[in-house]
């Protein structure tokens, strides 16, 4: 039986880039979203993974929707924590809202979905946690304080995980991408498109196929001796 991976987020964009991956690595892949029923819906039609509908900022509905998607495909060993959220502004504009959503999705939601597999994966003497965070979260951007803030905690949280998983064959990793060509990147004005690319020294934005296979190595059984890593996927336009 092929090892069940979940993807937060995982109907679009870069996750959904992941789930193809994974599950064309020889996964059974869920693929959790949060509202946008149309493309979970057009996504699972077109490529035979099934979506979960929850929140990830909530823990009870994260502990719900990960039992139904064990009920269905069975114990959970692949986490990968991608899903995210921004709420831009000026920090002297930010409301509290604004931080607080940011913090929810992608801070706490690193705990609300890892929280309720960990006992499970330290009882099977396997696990794998990977987190999405951001470039934004190892330099900082303007406008983004609550993002930057929350994706920094996503790389502390790694760093504190993985030491406590290591005996218990869990490895817990994080990635941090680029400048990635999703929707919401190629949506911005073309000049603007233009200025990014120019910043990064090999010449182009990532895709999201670059992060999943990120995601598929550090999931793999020859990626056991790799805990608490950040890897670095941005073409060259921050060096850590």
């Amino acid at each position: 039986m092929s090892r069940v991976a979940l993807v937060t987020g995982g109907s679009r964009g870069i996750g959904a880039a992941i789930s193809v991956a994974l599950k064309n690595a020889g996964y059974t892949v869920a693929a959790n979203y949060a509202g946008n029923d149309e493309a979970a819906a057009k996504f699972s039609a077109e490529t035979g993974i099934k979506t979960y509908k929850w929140s990830v900022a909530e823990y009870d509905a994260c502990v719900e929707g990960i039992a139904r998607v064990e009920a269905d495909l069975g114990p959970v060993d692949v986490l990968v924590n991608n899903a995210g959220i921004t709420r831009d502004a000026p920090f002297h504009k930010m409301t509290r809202e604004q931080w607080k959503e940011v913090m929810d999705t992608n801070l706490s939601g690193l705990f609300n979905m890892t929280h309720p597999l960990w006992p499970g994966m330290r009882e099977r003497k396997f696990g794998r946690v990977i987190s999405i965070s951001s470039i934004n979260g190892q330099k900082g951007q303007f406008g983004q304080a609550n993002y930057s803030a929350a994706k920094a905690g996503d790389i502390g949280f790694t760093k504190a995980l993985a030491q406590e998983g290591a005996r218990s064959g869990i490895t817990v990793n994080v990635i941090c991408p680029g400048y990635i060509a999703t929707e919401m990147v190629m949506a911005v004005p073309e000049k603007v498109r233009e200025s990014i690319i120019s910043t990064i020294p090999v010449g182009r934005l990532g895709e999201p196929e670059d992060i999943a296979r990120c995601v598929v190595f550090l999931a793999s059984d020859e990626a056991g001796f790799i805990t608490g890593s950040t890897l670095t996927a941005n073409g060259g336009q921050y060096l850590t």
